[in-house]
């Protein structure tokens, strides 16, 4: 008998179940060994080796894979298939110490993948280790070299990343933008008209007055409004033209980890963490493939799969199989897309799911599920076809001419639409003919303003960090915890993320004095060296070698011409004096948010922090001290609401009270 070791319980558990007792199978629980927490780990005169060390919660986890190891007559690691599976497994065998141990992959957890790899074992791909490596020095060196500079001339205890300090400037750039965006009044007028012959009522645009095609910024003001409805108002109308075509919608590629993330939220109200999660635990229960990619391909044999179903349930004219193809810079095309292990009847699948022991899907699960299902199956649907129809109306009168249209679309054929449904709007049309004459039945100006750009989410930030090529399918959601996590960035009511003060000053200090740190392109070119890497076509030695020497220059040039005040001052606060000293007070940022303190710090080291109260006194306070109740975050950014005299009381709500006596 074999030992099987993967990374993952829940993986050991479902890959169990296909080898009728062949293998043993046990779990690693993730990584074996990393780098120390509490030392920088790596020696840089001597290549960047790294010094890795077993983590106190896997040595039990250790123990018990060495005295299997030691019982079987070989061990296979079957880890997953990227570069930090392949990590995972080369500190296994290290840790195990294996010489040239069995390694398989496969992208599903289906008997039929298992088999398949255990027929194929190979041996450790030394350069996808490389490359994983590469990247967690990188961030090392980044991490450990430049936070105590951080520490020093902004707050003690916060801490720069290579990926992460790249979206905090979009974050930043992105407020900025909008802090200095103009708002500008436009007006758009509409046209209700009704025909002389069949009474038959069309909402028409202006969209031309003479030869001057109006634009959305054209008509400014009401005077002019007003001075353009007087005219339309003398105006004869009649239909100038009538334009028909077919037009086609594509259905969409199948998931990749980013498509999939900003789908799940935007569809599914889910977090891209939270997706990722249910999305690991599909995987690994042997419902999808692997969620780690960023290639659309399909196999050829679930391709042949789609098409015998969709044949089957929705008949011949409804398919259209379609192999796709990566987009966007640093794409992979080794792996497939995100996709069902099985395209039969879903009700069929879940059945057989829980014939072979795999727990059942929750809502959550179910719901992620459906949709990459849905998802895969559309893309190799057939287009869905639309009648677009396009309505110029002529309006004159003794000054002007003036041009308005009315659009409209008619769904001819739902193709894919049929199981994924996109947001299209379908206006249907009455039937009218060139020449007929309408009159005026009412005009509807409608009055806009000019809107800054929006704020990033999750997924337009993943959107953004995808076109630059920067990160990978694993660094997405650690890259949007972690700015969140260190303060740097918070979310307003809508979960849009903005910057805070502590964030502006990071970026400031960081755009200003390690330009390479968060430039879009060196962080993208960085991304690719660690994709040739991978390739076996770089070395990863030389590759750090040729960040670190000007890196390592420039902060040391840093760490003593810095000066403290440039980066985070402190804001005076008028109509007050220190308690204690009488001195000035002044509002600072910390680690936990603004406070006050006095100016003379640190001689005089009085201090308090601002409470957001929200004018409410806390509903379980005895009634001699009762606390207010006030607005806080939680790590992850999340308000709720609590009793400022914690901890001595503990009462808190996720619910805003306010809304809550408002509503009795």
């Amino acid at each position: 008998m074999s030992l099987i070791i993967v990374e993952s319980p829940t993986k050991a558990k479902t890959i169990t179940k296909f080898l009728n007792g062949k293998h043993k199978v046990l779990s690693s629980f993730g990584h074996i060994r990393d780098l120390p927490k509490k030392e920088l780990g790596v020696d840089i005169d001597k290549n960047f080796k790294p010094n890795y060390v077993i983590s106190p919660k896997a040595r039990p986890k250790l123990k018990a894979l060495k005295e299997s190891a030691l019982k079987e007559k070989d061990v296979i690691i079957a880890t997953d298939e990227d570069r930090e599976g392949e990590a995972i497994a080369f500190h296994i065998a290290n840790a195990l110490k294996l010489d040239n141990p069995k390694r398989i992959v496969f992208h599903e957890i289906t008997k039929t993948a298992i088999d398949k790899a255990l027929d194929n074992p190979r041996s450790l791909d030394m350069d996808l280790v490389n490359a994983q490596q590469a990247r967690r020095i990188l961030d090392r060196l980044v991490g450990y070299k430049l936070s105590p500079l951080l520490w020093k001339k902004i707050l003690r205890g916060i801490s720069a990343g290579r990926v992460q300090s790249v979206a905090l400037r979009l974050v930043v750039e992105r407020e900025y933008e909008r802090s200095k965006f103009k708002i500008e009044e436009y007006w758009i007028i509409k046209s209700k008209i009704k025909s002389q012959k069949s009474k038959s009522l069309l909402e028409a645009t202006l969209i031309k007055i003479d030869d001057k095609k109006i634009d959305r910024m054209y008509i400014k003001t009401e005077k002019e409004v007003n001075d353009i409805i007087k005219e339309l108002e003398k105006c004869s109308y009649k239909i100038d033209k009538i334009e028909k075509r077919e037009q086609k919608k594509h259905p969409l590629p199948p998931f990749v980890t980013d498509t999939l993330q900003r789908s799940a939220y935007t569809i599914l109200g889910m977090s891209p963490k939270r997706a990722m999660m249910i999305a690991q635990k599909l995987y690994e229960t042997g419902n999808i493939t692997y969620m780690r990619t960023d290639s659309p391909n399909l196999s050829t044999q679930a391709i042949e799969e789609a098409a015998n179903f969709i044949k089957k349930e929705y008949g011949e004219k409804y398919l259209n199989t379609t192999q796709y193809k990566a987009k966007g810079k640093g794409a992979q095309e080794a792996h497939e897309a995100i996709r069902p292990t099985s395209f039969k009847n879903k009700g069929e699948i879940l059945r057989s799911s829980a014939a072979r022991g795999s727990a059942s899907m929750d809502k959550d699960q179910k719901r992620l599920y459906d949709l990459i299902y849905n998802r895969a199956l559309a893309s190799q649907m057939s287009s869905a076809i639309f009648d677009k129809t396009k309505i110029d109306i002529e309006a004159k009168n003794e000054n002007n001419n003036y041009l308005l249209r009315v659009n409209g679309s008619q769904i001819k054929f739902d193709g894919f639409l049929k199981i994924y449904p996109i947001k299209l709007e379908e206006v249907i049309l009455p039937n009218v003919f060139e020449g007929e004459k309408f009159d005026l039945d009412k005009i509807l100006p409608e009055q806009h303003f000019t809107e800054p750009p929006a704020r990033y989410n999750d997924a337009s930030l993943i959107k953004k960090l995808k076109e630059l090529g920067i990160g990978r399918p694993s660094t997405y959601v650690p890259t949007l915890d972690t700015i969140i996590n260190r303060r740097y960035v918070e979310r307003d009511e809508q979960r849009r993320l903005l910057p805070t003060k502590l964030g502006e000053a990071v970026n400031l200090l960081l755009t200003k004095h390690f330009a390479n740190i968060v430039d879009y392109n060196f962080t993208a070119k960085m991304e690719d060296d660690l994709d040739k890497i991978a390739e076996g076509k770089k070395n990863w030695v030389e590759v750090i070698s040729e960040f670190y020497g000007p890196f390592e220059k420039n902060l040391k040039e840093k760490t003593n011409s810095l000066k403290k005040e440039e980066f985070l001052k402190p804001e005076k606060i008028d109509g007050r004096k220190c308690p204690k000293c009488k001195s000035d007070i002044v509002k600072k940022m910390g680690r936990f948010g603004y406070f006050i303190s006095c100016s003379n710090f640190p001689e005089c080291k009085w201090g308090e922090p601002i409470l957001d109260k929200i004018g409410i006194k806390c509903p379980d306070c005895g009634e001699s001290e009762c606390g207010d109740v006030i607005r806080r975050k939680t790590k992850r950014g999340k308000i709720f609401f609590g009793c400022s005299k914690y901890p001595k009381c503990r009462w808190a709500s996720w619910n805003d009270p306010t809304q809550e006596k408002s509503n009795e």
